[in-house]
């Protein structure tokens, strides 16, 4: 109770000095403001004083106090602009962004041509076809004996790759001097290097006759347009006997070159080889080297080892990589 008198008493004097001031300046008018204020209860002189000091803010003010022309009424909805009919609208176009600048991508590796270890090739030549061969003329027939046979093969990347033998193996089969097989393999490409084991077919034991015709054929591919020779040296008993070098010139079919050496007359000693054969110990051992002319670099060199044919299915032939262990 004592604070509340002290603050009725506070309260009244500040109604006095403040509320009331411009309506004493005459003594009825202060009399009767005076007893006004007396009757008052404090709770009341709270209340006025509060309305008061509020009184300097001004009130609330309509933002939209009436209909604007061009604007709906107050029965409709009120918006700050007139708006069309509801439309579909396309979506916001995002604002570009910028990026810093990603790293040069790495070259993506280019896939092996699939013949490419999986065939008698390198990457410069590749041998399509070799056969060695008899033809015997009888009348107006003309009959095809295939002593040895490779034929065009379409590769696809889920064969095997060729099972590869130590070419050390073999130095001893080739001669050892200027140009042997060891010199060869050396200076390289050494992907370049294979080796074929021919079972072959000797089945023929007709009359030949002079109607015979013993030959050698053989076709290769490549990507450049250039000469190749074709060296071929029949060995036995680890000896060079005879050596046969042949030239061949491109001839650019559907974007690739090709080259082919058709019916090539096998050499005497080579035909009575194969005749004895069948009653040699040793094995009959072939290299053939195929060689850029111009720049003397091997493209291909193929070892060829002979033994004779059991099989009723006639000439047989497995291919392996010649590799250094």
């Amino acid at each position: 109770m004592w604070v509340f008198g002290e603050r009725k008493a506070a309260v009244r004097d500040r109604g006095l000095g403040q509320g009331f001031s411009v309506k004493l300046e005459q003594k009825p008018s202060k009399d009767k403001a005076l007893q006004t204020v007396a009757n008052l209860s404090s709770a009341q002189i709270v209340s006025a004083s509060v309305l008061k000091a509020q009184a300097p803010f001004p009130p609330p003010v309509r933002f939209w106090p009436g209909p604007i022309p061009g604007q709906p009424g107050h029965s409709q909805d009120i918006k700050p602009f007139a708006q069309p009919p509801y439309t579909t609208l396309p979506a916001p176009v995002p604002a570009p962004i910028s990026y810093e600048p990603l790293p040069a991508p790495r070259p993506v590796a280019i896939a092996a041509p699939v013949w490419l270890n999986r065939t008698i090739a390198s990457d410069k030549l590749r041998l399509l076809e070799y056969s060695a061969f008899m033809e015997t003329q009888r009348d107006s027939d003309t009959h095809k004996h295939l002593f040895v046979h490779i034929g065009q093969s379409n590769p696809s990347y889920s064969d095997p790759v060729l099972e590869s033998v130590d070419v050390r193996q073999i130095y001893d089969k080739f001669p050892e001097r200027k140009g042997g097989l060891k010199e060869l393999y050396e200076k390289g490409p050494q992907d370049a290097f294979f080796l074929v084991k021919f079972w072959a077919d000797l089945s023929p034991d007709g009359d030949e006759g002079s109607a015979v015709f013993y030959g050698v054929s053989s076709q290769y591919s490549g990507s450049d347009n250039i000469t190749i020779t074709v060296s071929t040296k029949v060995c036995s008993f680890g000896k060079q006997v005879v050596e046969k070098v042949e030239t061949e010139y491109a001839q650019v079919e559907g974007g690739k070159c090709m080259f082919r050496i058709h019916r090539s007359p096998m050499c005497e000693y080579m035909i009575n080889f194969i005749h004895k054969l069948k009653q040699l110990p040793e094995k009959y051992m072939m290299n053939s080297v195929v060689t850029n002319r111009e720049t003397e670099e091997t493209l291909l060199c193929i070892a060829f080892v002979f033994e004779v044919s059991t099989s009723e299915h006639g000439a047989q032939y497995h291919v392996y990589q010649l590799v250094k262990d």
